[in-house]
Protein backbone atom coordinates (compact mmCIF):
# COMPACT_ATOMS: atom_id res chain seq x y z
CA UNK A 1 0.00 0.00 0.00
CA UNK A 2 1.90 2.95 -1.27
CA UNK A 3 1.34 7.13 0.14
CA UNK A 4 0.59 7.28 -3.49
CA UNK A 5 -2.44 5.12 -3.30
CA UNK A 6 -3.98 8.02 -0.32
CA UNK A 7 -3.04 11.08 -2.03
CA UNK A 8 -6.90 11.83 -2.65
CA UNK A 9 -6.21 13.48 1.18
CA UNK A 10 -9.38 14.63 2.46
CA UNK A 11 -12.54 16.35 1.30
CA UNK A 12 -12.73 20.38 0.46
CA UNK A 13 -14.08 21.46 4.16
CA UNK A 14 -17.57 23.31 3.86
CA UNK A 15 -18.66 24.33 7.54
CA UNK A 16 -22.03 23.23 7.73
CA UNK A 17 -24.94 25.82 9.99
CA UNK A 18 -24.88 25.64 13.35
CA UNK A 19 -21.95 22.54 13.52
CA UNK A 20 -19.51 22.06 16.35
CA UNK A 21 -15.81 23.17 16.04
CA UNK A 22 -14.98 19.83 17.23
CA UNK A 23 -15.94 16.67 17.82
CA UNK A 24 -14.63 12.88 19.78
CA UNK A 25 -14.41 10.24 18.09
CA UNK A 26 -14.79 6.97 20.13
CA UNK A 27 -13.42 4.11 18.33
CA UNK A 28 -15.04 0.54 19.20
CA UNK A 29 -13.76 -1.49 16.64
CA UNK A 30 -10.85 -3.74 18.74
CA UNK A 31 -13.65 -4.49 21.43
CA UNK A 32 -17.20 -3.88 19.80
CA UNK A 33 -16.11 -4.63 16.11
CA UNK A 34 -14.27 -7.93 16.82
CA UNK A 35 -16.49 -9.18 19.45
CA UNK A 36 -19.13 -10.49 16.40
CA UNK A 37 -16.39 -12.48 14.40
CA UNK A 38 -16.33 -16.12 14.73
CA UNK A 39 -12.66 -16.25 13.03
CA UNK A 40 -10.69 -15.64 16.40
CA UNK A 41 -8.42 -13.06 15.57
CA UNK A 42 -4.70 -13.58 17.10
CA UNK A 43 -3.70 -11.09 20.39
CA UNK A 44 -1.19 -9.37 18.65
CA UNK A 45 -3.28 -8.77 15.31
CA UNK A 46 -5.70 -6.81 17.83
CA UNK A 47 -2.65 -4.67 19.96
CA UNK A 48 -1.31 -4.12 17.05
CA UNK A 49 -4.58 -2.83 15.54
CA UNK A 50 -5.14 -0.77 19.15
CA UNK A 51 -1.64 0.78 18.97
CA UNK A 52 -2.12 1.87 15.61
CA UNK A 53 -5.37 3.46 15.89
CA UNK A 54 -4.27 5.40 19.12
CA UNK A 55 -1.12 6.53 17.02
CA UNK A 56 -3.68 7.83 14.51
CA UNK A 57 -4.48 10.46 16.56
CA UNK A 58 -8.08 8.70 17.75
CA UNK A 59 -8.51 9.89 22.07
CA UNK A 60 -10.27 6.64 22.91
CA UNK A 61 -9.50 2.99 21.54
CA UNK A 62 -11.78 0.74 23.48
CA UNK A 63 -9.73 -2.26 23.92
CA UNK A 64 -11.63 -5.61 24.95
CA UNK A 65 -14.28 -7.20 27.42
CA UNK A 66 -14.07 -8.98 30.48
CA UNK A 67 -17.22 -10.96 29.42
CA UNK A 68 -17.01 -14.82 30.17
CA UNK A 69 -15.54 -16.11 27.57
CA UNK A 70 -18.13 -19.23 26.92
CA UNK A 71 -20.41 -15.55 25.97
CA UNK A 72 -17.66 -14.42 23.94
CA UNK A 73 -14.64 -16.37 22.91
CA UNK A 74 -13.07 -13.64 20.81
CA UNK A 75 -12.46 -12.00 24.14
CA UNK A 76 -10.81 -14.23 26.01
CA UNK A 77 -7.63 -12.76 26.10
CA UNK A 78 -8.58 -9.47 27.26
CA UNK A 79 -5.89 -9.21 29.95
CA UNK A 80 -2.88 -10.55 27.17
CA UNK A 81 -4.67 -7.58 25.35
CA UNK A 82 -4.77 -4.79 27.76
CA UNK A 83 -0.57 -6.09 28.92
CA UNK A 84 0.27 -5.12 25.02
CA UNK A 85 -1.04 -2.03 25.02
CA UNK A 86 1.29 0.03 27.49
CA UNK A 87 1.57 1.31 30.93
CA UNK A 88 -0.85 4.24 30.12
CA UNK A 89 -4.44 2.63 29.64
CA UNK A 90 -6.30 5.72 30.60
CA UNK A 91 -7.27 5.56 26.28
CA UNK A 92 -8.18 2.22 26.66
CA UNK A 93 -11.96 1.63 28.24
CA UNK A 94 -13.15 -2.05 28.99
CA UNK A 95 -16.27 -3.28 28.79
CA UNK A 96 -17.23 -5.23 32.23
CA UNK A 97 -20.64 -6.99 32.70
CA UNK A 98 -21.00 -7.18 36.02
CA UNK A 99 -18.84 -7.11 39.65
CA UNK A 100 -16.56 -10.18 38.79
CA UNK A 101 -16.10 -8.18 35.18
CA UNK A 102 -14.67 -5.47 37.23
CA UNK A 103 -12.20 -7.33 39.90
CA UNK A 104 -10.54 -9.38 36.54
CA UNK A 105 -10.58 -5.46 34.69
CA UNK A 106 -8.95 -4.06 37.71
CA UNK A 107 -6.69 -6.82 38.25
CA UNK A 108 -5.42 -6.74 34.84
CA UNK A 109 -4.84 -2.80 35.11
CA UNK A 110 -7.83 -1.11 33.91
CA UNK A 111 -8.19 2.39 34.54
CA UNK A 112 -11.10 3.01 32.25
CA UNK A 113 -14.44 0.88 32.29
CA UNK A 114 -18.18 0.51 30.48
CA UNK A 115 -20.91 -0.92 31.23
CA UNK A 116 -23.83 -1.99 28.96
CA UNK A 117 -27.49 -2.21 29.40
CA UNK A 118 -30.57 -2.62 26.76
CA UNK A 119 -32.97 -0.36 27.00
CA UNK A 120 -35.83 -3.31 26.33
CA UNK A 121 -37.11 -6.46 28.43
CA UNK A 122 -36.72 -8.73 25.45
CA UNK A 123 -33.02 -7.99 24.74
CA UNK A 124 -31.95 -7.97 28.04
CA UNK A 125 -32.97 -11.44 28.78
CA UNK A 126 -31.79 -12.80 25.43
CA UNK A 127 -28.27 -11.48 25.81
CA UNK A 128 -27.45 -10.27 29.75
CA UNK A 129 -29.90 -13.31 31.07
CA UNK A 130 -31.80 -11.19 33.21
CA UNK A 131 -34.57 -8.58 33.44
CA UNK A 132 -33.89 -5.19 31.96
CA UNK A 133 -34.56 -3.71 36.31
CA UNK A 134 -31.74 -6.02 36.81
CA UNK A 135 -29.43 -5.73 34.44
CA UNK A 136 -29.82 -2.11 35.11
CA UNK A 137 -29.05 -2.26 38.66
CA UNK A 138 -26.20 -4.93 38.21
CA UNK A 139 -24.50 -1.76 35.88
CA UNK A 140 -25.21 1.06 38.32
CA UNK A 141 -23.63 -1.28 41.13
CA UNK A 142 -20.78 -1.80 39.24
CA UNK A 143 -20.38 2.15 38.13
CA UNK A 144 -20.74 2.78 41.63
CA UNK A 145 -18.03 0.81 42.91
CA UNK A 146 -15.52 1.51 39.94
CA UNK A 147 -16.14 5.34 40.64
CA UNK A 148 -15.59 4.69 44.44
CA UNK A 149 -12.12 3.64 42.63
CA UNK A 150 -11.12 7.00 41.13
CA UNK A 151 -12.02 4.74 37.78
CA UNK A 152 -14.01 6.90 34.36
CA UNK A 153 -17.11 4.98 33.83
CA UNK A 154 -18.83 4.79 30.39
CA UNK A 155 -22.49 3.43 29.82
CA UNK A 156 -23.51 1.94 26.72
CA UNK A 157 -27.55 1.19 25.98
CA UNK A 158 -28.37 -0.67 23.81
CA UNK A 159 -31.84 -1.29 21.42
CA UNK A 160 -32.39 2.55 21.72
CA UNK A 161 -34.43 3.06 18.37
CA UNK A 162 -35.62 -0.18 17.76
CA UNK A 163 -35.90 -3.78 18.59
CA UNK A 164 -36.54 -7.15 16.72
CA UNK A 165 -38.27 -8.73 19.41
CA UNK A 166 -40.47 -5.49 20.74
CA UNK A 167 -40.35 -3.07 17.61
CA UNK A 168 -40.32 0.55 18.14
CA UNK A 169 -38.68 1.20 21.08
CA UNK A 170 -40.70 4.28 23.80
CA UNK A 171 -38.19 7.94 23.72
CA UNK A 172 -38.96 7.56 27.97
CA UNK A 173 -37.64 3.87 27.93
CA UNK A 174 -34.31 5.11 26.83
CA UNK A 175 -34.76 8.08 29.06
CA UNK A 176 -34.98 5.86 32.12
CA UNK A 177 -31.83 4.27 31.85
CA UNK A 178 -29.44 6.67 30.90
CA UNK A 179 -30.71 9.29 34.15
CA UNK A 180 -29.98 6.49 36.11
CA UNK A 181 -26.05 5.44 34.30
CA UNK A 182 -25.67 9.24 35.03
CA UNK A 183 -26.97 9.47 38.01
CA UNK A 184 -24.49 6.37 39.44
CA UNK A 185 -21.65 8.25 38.47
CA UNK A 186 -21.44 7.43 34.38
CA UNK A 187 -19.29 10.57 32.52
CA UNK A 188 -21.22 9.19 29.29
CA UNK A 189 -23.58 7.26 28.12
CA UNK A 190 -23.39 6.03 24.56
CA UNK A 191 -27.06 5.38 22.75
CA UNK A 192 -27.15 2.81 20.66
CA UNK A 193 -28.85 1.98 17.00
CA UNK A 194 -28.45 -1.65 17.57
CA UNK A 195 -30.38 -3.09 14.53
CA UNK A 196 -29.61 0.12 12.80
CA UNK A 197 -33.36 1.03 12.02
CA UNK A 198 -32.91 4.81 13.44
CA UNK A 199 -33.48 7.61 11.31
CA UNK A 200 -32.71 11.30 11.10
CA UNK A 201 -35.31 12.54 12.61
CA UNK A 202 -35.65 9.55 15.52
CA UNK A 203 -32.30 10.80 16.47
CA UNK A 204 -33.17 14.45 16.88
CA UNK A 205 -36.55 13.55 19.12
CA UNK A 206 -34.37 10.95 21.16
CA UNK A 207 -31.75 13.68 22.17
CA UNK A 208 -34.37 16.18 23.04
CA UNK A 209 -36.49 13.43 25.22
CA UNK A 210 -32.80 13.08 26.93
CA UNK A 211 -33.09 17.46 27.34
CA UNK A 212 -36.40 16.84 28.66
CA UNK A 213 -35.30 15.50 31.88
CA UNK A 214 -31.94 17.59 32.50
CA UNK A 215 -29.29 15.34 30.45
CA UNK A 216 -27.16 17.53 28.01
CA UNK A 217 -26.24 16.47 24.76
CA UNK A 218 -22.23 16.48 26.30
CA UNK A 219 -23.78 14.03 28.27
CA UNK A 220 -24.68 11.97 25.58
CA UNK A 221 -22.62 9.93 22.58
CA UNK A 222 -24.12 8.61 19.31
CA UNK A 223 -23.53 4.72 18.35
CA UNK A 224 -24.99 3.84 14.97
CA UNK A 225 -25.31 0.65 12.31
CA UNK A 226 -25.37 1.18 8.98
CA UNK A 227 -27.89 -1.75 8.61
CA UNK A 228 -30.33 0.46 6.00
CA UNK A 229 -27.47 3.41 5.05
CA UNK A 230 -28.71 5.44 7.50
CA UNK A 231 -25.88 5.97 9.95
CA UNK A 232 -24.11 9.20 8.21
CA UNK A 233 -27.23 10.70 8.26
CA UNK A 234 -27.90 9.91 11.66
CA UNK A 235 -24.51 11.08 12.76
CA UNK A 236 -25.32 14.93 10.63
CA UNK A 237 -28.52 14.65 12.78
CA UNK A 238 -26.95 14.05 16.00
CA UNK A 239 -24.44 17.04 15.45
CA UNK A 240 -27.07 19.23 14.69
CA UNK A 241 -28.68 18.16 17.89
CA UNK A 242 -25.62 19.14 19.66
CA UNK A 243 -23.80 15.74 20.33
CA UNK A 244 -20.30 16.04 20.19
CA UNK A 245 -19.21 12.74 20.59
CA UNK A 246 -19.68 9.70 18.13
CA UNK A 247 -18.56 5.98 18.39
CA UNK A 248 -16.98 4.18 15.09
CA UNK A 249 -15.34 1.04 13.96
CA UNK A 250 -12.26 1.28 12.19
CA UNK A 251 -13.26 -0.90 8.61
CA UNK A 252 -16.77 -0.79 9.82
CA UNK A 253 -16.64 -4.13 11.30
CA UNK A 254 -18.57 -5.83 13.41
CA UNK A 255 -22.07 -5.96 14.57
CA UNK A 256 -24.37 -7.33 16.83
CA UNK A 257 -23.59 -11.70 17.83
CA UNK A 258 -26.81 -11.28 19.66
CA UNK A 259 -28.91 -9.41 16.91
CA UNK A 260 -29.02 -11.30 13.55
CA UNK A 261 -30.38 -8.71 11.37
CA UNK A 262 -27.53 -6.23 12.65
CA UNK A 263 -24.71 -5.21 10.15
CA UNK A 264 -21.76 -3.66 10.81
CA UNK A 265 -20.90 -0.62 12.43
CA UNK A 266 -20.29 2.64 10.95
CA UNK A 267 -16.97 3.25 10.02
CA UNK A 268 -14.21 4.84 11.37
CA UNK A 269 -13.16 5.81 8.11
CA UNK A 270 -16.69 7.21 6.68
CA UNK A 271 -17.48 9.15 9.65
CA UNK A 272 -14.06 11.18 9.16
CA UNK A 273 -14.46 11.74 5.73
CA UNK A 274 -17.86 13.48 6.58
CA UNK A 275 -16.39 15.66 10.08
CA UNK A 276 -13.89 16.17 7.39
CA UNK A 277 -16.15 17.48 4.99
CA UNK A 278 -17.65 19.75 7.23
CA UNK A 279 -14.49 21.43 8.31
CA UNK A 280 -15.02 19.72 12.05
CA UNK A 281 -12.35 19.13 13.82
CA UNK A 282 -10.99 15.28 15.47
CA UNK A 283 -7.35 15.71 15.42
CA UNK A 284 -7.17 11.82 13.35
CA UNK A 285 -5.13 11.26 10.60
CA UNK A 286 -7.73 9.26 8.45
CA UNK A 287 -5.09 7.86 5.77
CA UNK A 288 -3.58 6.00 9.48
CA UNK A 289 -6.91 4.71 9.89
CA UNK A 290 -7.56 3.62 6.62
CA UNK A 291 -4.36 1.77 6.86
CA UNK A 292 -5.09 0.09 10.50
CA UNK A 293 -9.01 -0.41 9.29
CA UNK A 294 -7.57 -2.22 5.85
CA UNK A 295 -5.00 -4.15 7.82
CA UNK A 296 -8.09 -6.20 9.92
CA UNK A 297 -10.59 -6.39 7.07
CA UNK A 298 -7.80 -8.02 4.84
CA UNK A 299 -7.59 -10.45 7.60
CA UNK A 300 -10.48 -11.82 8.53
CA UNK A 301 -11.62 -11.40 4.37
CA UNK A 302 -14.47 -8.73 5.35
CA UNK A 303 -14.90 -5.85 2.91
CA UNK A 304 -13.10 -2.82 3.57
CA UNK A 305 -15.13 0.60 4.10
CA UNK A 306 -16.51 3.14 1.79
CA UNK A 307 -13.94 5.62 2.15
CA UNK A 308 -11.23 2.99 2.47
CA UNK A 309 -12.03 1.65 -0.91
CA UNK A 310 -12.12 5.00 -2.49
CA UNK A 311 -8.85 6.20 -1.65
CA UNK A 312 -7.39 2.73 -2.50
CA UNK A 313 -9.09 1.93 -5.82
Amino acid sequence: MSDTALSLGLPAPHAGAGMPARVTVYEVGVRDGLQAEKQVVPTRAKIDLALALRAAGLPVVEATSFVSPRWVPQLADAADVLAGLGADLAPHPVLVPNLRGLERAIEAGATSIAVFVSATESFARTNLNSSRAEALAAAVDVTVQARERGMNVRGYVSMCFGDPWEGVVALQAVVEVSRELIDAGCHEVSLGDTIGVGTAGHVQHLVEAHRAVGLRASDLALHFHDTYGQALANVHSGLQAGVTTFDASAGGIGGCPFAGSATGNLATEDLLWLLAGLGIQTGVDLDAVVRAGVAMTDLLGRPRSRVAAALLG
